[in-house]
């Protein structure tokens, strides 16, 4: 299933259940897949055109009267763009505001470096309370929602738009401020995000080929980290490799890093955009530019070994 069909899906279920919740979108709802809701919850679901601050302070004003509001529209529009409206108006101000940034990072494809949000979870990061999740595929976004939404405050969600292979079984079980074991191992820890824990995988039957060990470790709330899981692994393989669709400077090898500097310093390797703007192309291409492929993953493993030797 698309992730937009998971999130149309589980809106529609809750906003069933709870007439509080609201959708408001910036002239996108077709695109992010929340369009059906307009014509099953009319009066709760809104388009304001394409003027994304406005849509974060109606959000914030939505909140202050006990409304749930979800906010949609394209990862650089949810965040760069209307960074003081989250800051003061959402964050600052107590609200319960959920934002659903969709084609993060070199998913947005052939809208190109404008639209390719490299940085967004780095932007976020920086605001005091914002809770930043990417989900890994359909089960755990399923899973995800209805705790993201039951969560009050301020909740970044970075989607994948469309279909992207199952990592998790059906069965899986989500908690919100931990991290998501996948497999265990004993020479190296990788943590991994989004659409990169499927690139993850792929690696691991390499590595598993050369009979390294590697534990991978889904890290889907990039903020607040899950500190224990952070540690307890790194502990454990005394070398850390980190694979995200997004800067290396800001995200989730930072959040990694800030937590190892100050608890157990490791050798690491970052797998990720190196400090660049995004460009036209389809995704695989876009991998090989910013050598984000399970190949490079398998390379930044080899190297943080001969480093932990």
């Amino acid at each position: 299933m698309e992730m937009r069909q998971v999130l149309s899906s589980e809106l529609e279920k809750m906003m069933t259940e709870n007439e509080n919740i609201v959708v408001i979108d910036a002239d996108l709802a077709k695109p992010n897949g929340v369009m059906n809701l307009r014509k099953l919850f009319p009066e709760r679901a809104f388009d304001v055109g394409i003027a994304e601050q406005n849509m974060a302070s109606i959000a914030a004003g939505m909140s202050s009267y006990g409304f749930v509001p979800f906010i949609t529209t394209f990862t650089p529009f949810a965040t760069r763009r209307i960074c003081d409206q989250i800051a003061i108006s959402c964050a600052y101000a107590k609200q319960n505001v959920k934002i659903v940034g969709s084609d993060p990072g070199i998913s947005a494809e052939f809208n190109g470096g404008t639209h390719m949000s490299m940085e967004d979870i780095g932007v976020l990061r920086s605001i005091p309370e914002v809770v930043i999740f990417e989900p890994v595929d359909a089960v755990q976004f399923k899973a995800a929602l209805p705790a993201l939404t039951d969560y009050h405050g301020v909740v970044y969600i970075r989607m994948f738009r469309k279909v992207i292979g199952d990592v998790f079984p059906a069965d899986y079980k989500f908690e919100l401020f931990k991290a998501s074991p996948i497999q265990e191992g004993t020479d190296v820890t990788i943590f991994t995000s989004g659409i990169m824990t499927q690139e993850t995988m792929v690696a691991n039957e390499t590595l598993k080929s050369e009979g390294i060990s590697a534990e991978i470790i889904n890290i889907h709330t990039i903020k607040p980290i899950d500190r224990e899981a952070v540690v307890a692994s790194a502990k454990k393989t005394g070398a850390v490799v980190t694979a995200e669709n997004h800067n290396v400077i800001g995200g989730l090898k930072s959040a990694v890093c800030e937590v190892l500097m100050e608890e157990c310093p490791v050798p690491l390797r970052a797998v990720g955009v190196q400090d660049q703007f995004g460009q036209v192309g389809k995704m695989d291409y876009l991998k090989e530019v910013y050598r984000m492929r399970a190949q490079d993953i398998v390379s930044a493993v080899k190297e943080v070994l001969a480093l932990k030797k």
